[in-house]
């Protein structure tokens, strides 16, 4: 091999790659590396493929359960589901392709996570996202949001999978780098995974799909920097994404994997050719041969190097078994794409890559994973917060205004706008449009179906991640039951600053720790997961954002359970402990004006015990109506319910012996409103809460606060407000907002 180009710091530091990583590449293998093996190098060892900050610390995470089929390392998590059946999901971040090209960042986003599921051999059967901007105020905020909401839609719409779920939010801190988290979930045979792992020395290694170009080149790498003001320059690092040529891909694919053919299979995402042939080679303890004259490629003259880095997309690498290597090509060419034999299995334990004749790359490859950089970074812990007194914040405005002025504000508003924009109908299987708890998605012919969510509150996580990290978890957990199904899983997104950053790494630590203690209480585990850090510009980092996305079963989706009122003179229960808390709040900072104090602390056991009684009264028909109350509170989850079921409600005086701002406004945990039908069933629930007993003593975990009835919403001593008002309120600030009229 001779080296071309001289390997300079400028150079190396252009791939991303620190002084010291230099010399460990150097040390590694006994040379310098040609151009392309330090392309190989760079795209390896970046923050997005090696997880160098943060894998230290994701191995405490519960990664296990009975019903766990594989958890992380793979393409995806599966989780068994039951008849057979295996659900196969994963969550990951496209955040600076984004904000950079918001309309084909957003697209390849969902590619991306569509290829990992089927990759799996899953048909995927939903997607969800997690999306956060800027200020509202900020001049690339509205065109941001345009773009990712219509490149969501553009791939999902044409793919034809329902995009059925997710959330919403806008914070300055997100001004010059935004959040877009994409989740996939597919359904799959349990006993007919699909893995990674090559098997078999001599086996053809079969390219399949999209032509390689230019697009993308260092994508993985500059998705693991921070950015500055030139950020726009990233442009070309940007993939461009084809829905249409997925949609084959995956037709294409699950007909292969019928014919018993597929050894091992690997999506083409992050680093390309790169990653997907060293992750197949190493979990199999083979070496792999890759000969580049045989790439199909749609430009001309495409190096070795740009090859190896160019992140096009609907592309999949693939052990094949070698006596059904026709029948496999003849699928691939019916369904109209590339199926090119591209190299072999080895038993060198080598990465070989060779080009018009010459050795291009030949690289130790366990060690292109395994020895990559692990960091122990320092970190400190955020400071706590001072716990709030209620009774020190006066309410500057009356309840009445408060809730209208919540209920319209850029994160509580109604996300119509966005959803409406995507199809969350297809396949004819979506049971809960988006706007509620949970989506809710049938499983083939049912009556199995899944309840699907995206939770974090990225507040909580600024103000105490640890806390921040359970209550993501508990949220994601609520809003599953709320729905009637039983938590299964979570994948997650954690999204941070800059890990060299003491600080920024403390919120990482701690926001893990708090996911994996909650996961570990709820039995709730991490089956996959993706880790975006960097995020960041000009040195000020995003809020920590830990996005989970939780899955759980429900046996019968006719008995699936909605936040909607559903009748007139129905009796109104809160259950759960409320306290006023106010730290942290959507109250705090929309009406008051503030971002302080401590945000609400999160009560595992209670999360469980009042989780169960939901689910049992649910399963049981004993409610007609569950919401969960998170953001805006108790005031905010009432008229939520009202607005969804068109039917008004009156909530009495509340006995808590706090100001009232407090107690309708503030942020406890583990609480939800339900409706019964008459006082039989309230007698039966309140029978269910009373032997219910938490750490040793009976808390006050039921309180009737009102009746349904009538066309509005009457808080106490307030006049009421119509359900015409709230609407107004509620629907309009987002598409007056894009509009421009705001």
């Amino acid at each position: 091999m001779k080296n071309t180009i001289a390997m300079t710091p400028e150079l190396v530091a252009q791939h991303g790659l620190k002084p010291d990583e230099y010399q460990r590449i150097l040390k590694l293998i006994g040379r310098e590396p040609t151009l392309t093996e330090l392309g190989i190098f760079s795209a390896m060892w970046n923050e997005h493929c090696s997880y160098k900050s943060s894998r230290l610390h994701l191995r405490g995470l519960p990664t296990k359960a009975p019903w766990v089929i594989q958890g992380p390392g793979e393409n995806a998590g599966v989780i068994d589901i039951g008849d057979g059946l295996a659900c196969v999901f994963k969550m990951e971040s496209h955040n600076h392709p984004s904000y950079i090209e918001p309309y084909q960042g957003a697209t390849t986003g969902v590619g991306g996570i569509l290829r990992d599921v089927f990759t799996m051999g899953a048909r995927p059967i939903a997607t969800l996202n997690a999306l956060r901007f800027g200020s509202p105020d900020h001049p690339k905020t509205r065109h941001l949001v345009s773009g990712v909401v219509a490149g969501i839609g553009g791939y999902g719409n044409s793919f034809g999978v329902p995009t059925v779920g997710g959330q919403m939010g806008f914070h300055t801190r997100y001004d010059g780098n935004i959040l877009v988290n994409a989740m996939a979930v597919g359904i799959a045979k349990s006993d007919e995974i699909f893995y990674a792992k090559a098997t078999g020395v001599g086996n053809p290694i079969v390219y399949l799909g999209s032509k390689t170009g230019r697009d993308g080149i260092h994508g993985a790498t500059m998705a693991s920097a921070a950015f500055d003001d030139a950020a726009d320059e990233k442009r070309p690092t940007v993939q461009v994404g084809d829905p249409f040529a997925e949609k084959l891909l995956l037709e294409a694919c699950l007909e292969l994997m019928q014919t018993g053919s597929v050894i091992a299979i690997q999506d083409m995402g992050a680093a390309g050719l790169t990653s997907s042939a060293v992750e197949m080679g190493a979990k199999g303890d083979l070496g792999i041969e890759l000969d580049l004259d045989k790439i199909p490629c749609r430009e001309e003259g495409m190096t070795a190097y740009e090859m190896m880095l160019s992140e096009s997309q609907e592309r999949m690498l693939m052990v094949l078994d070698p006596t059904k290597e026709k029948q496999a090509e003849a699928i691939f060419v019916k369904w109209g794409l590339d199926f090119a034999i591209v190299g072999k299995t080895t038993d060198t334990l080598r990465f070989v890559v060779k080009h018009k004749g010459e050795v291009m790359a030949d690289l130790p490859i366990k060690e292109l994973g395994d020895e990559a950089p692990l960091y122990d970074r320092p970190y400190v812990e955020t400071p706590k917060r001072p716990v709030l007194d209620a009774k020190k914040i006066p309410s500057p405005v009356s309840n009445r205004e408060a809730l209208l002025k919540l209920i319209g504000s850029p994160d509580l508003a109604s996300k119509r706008w966005v959803w409406e924009q995507y199809d969350h109908l297809i396949l004819g299987n979506t049971v809960q449009q988006p706007g509620g708890d949970s989506a809710v998605v049938r499983v083939g012919e049912g009556p199995r179906g899944l309840a699907l969510t995206s939770d974090v509150t990225p507040r909580y996580c600024e103000a105490d991640p640890f806390e921040g990290g359970k209550q993501a978890v508990a949220e994601a957990y609520r809003n599953i039951i709320a729905v009637g199904g039983t938590p299964k899983a979570i994948t997650d997104n954690l999204n941070f600053g800059n890990p060299e950053r003491p600080e920024y790494m403390g919120q990482l630590v701690y926001c893990i720790r708090g996911l994996g203690e909650a996961c570990e209480e709820l039995d709730f585990p991490v089956v996959s997961g993706n880790v975006s850090l960097y995020n960041e510009t000009n040195g000020r980092g995003i809020l920590p954002t830990p996005t989970v996305g939780g899955v759980g079963v429900i046996d019968d989706v006719s008995k699936s359970m909605t936040l909607a009122f559903k009748a007139e003179d129905e009796i109104i229960v809160l259950l759960g402990e409320t306290t006023g808390w106010l730290g942290s709040s959507s109250w705090l900072a929309e009406i008051a004006g503030r971002e302080d104090g401590a945000p609400p602390p999160v009560d595992l056991l209670m999360e469980k015990l009042i989780g169960e009684l939901v689910l049992g009264l649910i399963k049981d028909g004993l409610v007609t109506a569950v919401h969960d109350l998170s953001d805006g509170g108790l005031a905010v989850g009432v008229a939520e319910m009202a607005m969804s079921g068109g039917i008004g409600a009156t909530i009495a005086a509340l006995p808590f012996g706090l100001p009232s701002h407090a107690e309708l406004f503030g942020e406890d945990q583990a609480r939800y409103v339900v409706t019964v039908k008459n006082k039989a069933a309230l007698d039966e629930l309140s029978r269910r809460v009373g032997a219910i007993v938490a750490t040793g003593e009976a808390l006050v975990l039921m309180t009737v606060i009102g009746k349904t009835g009538g066309d509005a919403l009457t808080l106490p001593g307030e006049m009421p407000i119509s359900l015409s008002e709230l609407h107004n309120a509620h629907e309009n600030w987002l598409p007056s907002y894009m509009a421009g009229e705001l």
